[in-house]
C-alpha cells in the first residue's frame, strides 16, 4: 500500500456500486471511497447520499466523488461499471458490450499511474477479469474477480435451510465459472467440519428428500430468480465486494472463491475461473488446488473451455 489511508474507488454509482459503498461504510472497511460514473452527477449525488451516513456509523469514511484520472493513489480500485442482460440473454450474452466499456475504463485508469489491485464484479465476470489484466499489464495476483464468491454464499444460505444451521457453519464452494456452467465441488462441501455426503449417508432417513443437483440448480439460479423479480441483484454481491476488500486491506488471508488467472492450477492456464483462494493485503496470496473427483474435474475443464472460447472471442492481443 502507498498511503497510511486506506482508499478504494468504486467505478460505477449504480446499484452494485452503491450497494458496496453502503456496506463499506457501515463496516468501516476503508479511509477514504471515491464514486466514479459516466455521469458525473451521480458519482456526486451517491457519495453525498453516503456521507450523510457518517452521523450513524462508528467511524467516518470520507466519501467523494471523482474521475479516472483521480486514481493514482488508490489503493483498490472496484468496477461495477459493464452491460445488464436482458430479459432472455445470460451473462455472455453482453460480452461486447462489457469488452467496450471495460477497455475504457481500464485504459483511462492505468494512464493515472494506478500500480494498486482490481476487484472486478462486471459481468460475464470471469472473462472482464482476464481483460482487466491483459489491458492492464498488472501482475495477475492483483486482478481479482468476484467470481463464484456470491454463488457460494448462496449455497450455504440454501443448505442452512435444509439442515438449520448458520450459513457460517458450512463450507464449501461453486466452482468455474459465474454463469451457467458453474458446479458445486460436493466432495468438499462439510457442515461443522463433516463432509456433507457422510451426512446424508448416515442420516439417510432424515436427508432421504435432499437433491443435490437440485441444490446446485437453485444455487446457479438464484441471481436469475432475484433479477427477474426485480431487475437487479445488489445487495449480496455489494457484500461479497466489500468482503473482498476488507479482506485485502486488512491483510486478513481469507479463503474466498474468486475469479483468479490461472497458470498451470488445476491443469488450467489462459483462463480466469472460480477456484478458492487466500485473500490479503497483496491480492491473491495463494490458490487452493482442490482434489476433485473425476466428475467434478470434468465439470471445471468444461466450464474453463466455454469462459476461454469468451476470452478468445475478444481477440485481446489487439487491444493491447
Amino acid at each position: 500500500m502507498k498511503s497510511k489511508s486506506r482508499k478504494v474507488a468504486i467505478v460505477g454509482s449504480g446499484l452494485v456500486g452503491s450497494s458496496c459503498a453502503y456496506s463499506m461504510v457501515n463496516q468501516a472497511i476503508c479511509d477514504e471511497i471515491m464514486m466514479i460514473d459516466r455521469t458525473y452527477d451521480r458519482a456526486m449525488a451517491q457519495a453525498l447520499d453516503l456521507s450523510h451516513c457518517m452521523d450513524f456509523t462508528g467511524t467516518r469514511t470520507k466519501v467523494y466523488a471523482g474521475t479516472a484520472k483521480d486514481c493514482s493513489e488508490m489503493d483498490v480500485i472496484i468496477v461495477t461499471a459493464g452491460a445488464n442482460p436482458k430479459p432472455g440473454q445470460t451473462r455472455l450474452d453482453v460480452l461486447d458490450e462489457a469488452a467496450v466499456i471495460t477497455e475504457e475504463i481500464v485504459n483511462n485508469i492505468m494512464a493515472s499511474g494506478f500500480d494498486g489491485i482490481f476487484v472486478i464484479a462486471a459481468n460475464p465476470v470471469d472473462i472482464v477479469t482476464y481483460m482487466v489484466w491483459t489491458l492492464s499489464g498488472l501482475p495477475r495476483h492483483r486482478v481479482i474477480g468476484t467470481g463464484t464468491s456470491i454463488d457460494s454464499s448462496r449455497l450455504k444460505t440454501l443448505l442452512s435451510d435444509v439442515f438449520s444451521i448458520d450459513p457460517r457453519s458450512v463450507n464449501g464452494y461453486a466452482l468455474g465459472e459465474h454463469g451457467e456452467s458453474q458446479f458445486v465441488a460436493w466432495s468438499h462441501v462439510t457442515i461443522g467440519g463433516k463432509p456433507i455426503l457422510q451426512i446424508m449417508d448416515q442420516h439417510r432417513e432424515r436427508f432421504s428428500h435432499l437433491d443435490l443437483d437440485d441444490i446446485a440448480r437453485k444455487t446457479k439460479d438464484a441471481g436469475w430468480e432475484i433479477f427477474t423479480r426485480k431487475g437487479s441483484t445488489h445487495f449480496g454481491i455489494g457484500s461479497a465486494l466489500a468482503y473482498i476488500t476488507r479482506s485485502i486491506l486488512n491483510d486478513e488471508h481469507k479463503i474466498i472463491a474468486v475469479s483468479a488467472i490461472l497458470d498451470g492450477e488445476y491443469g488450467q492456464s489462459q483462463v480466469c475461473a472460480g477456484v478458492p483462494a487466500i485473500i490479503g493485503s497483496d491480492g491473491i496470496k495463494e490458490l487452493l488446488e482442490l482434489n476433485l473427483n473425476e466428475e467434478e474435474a470434468g465439470k471445471f475443464l468444461a466450464s474453463c473451455e466455454i469462459i476461454r472460447t469468451g476470452i478468445n472471442s475478444l481477440c485481446l492481443e489487439e487491444r493491447v
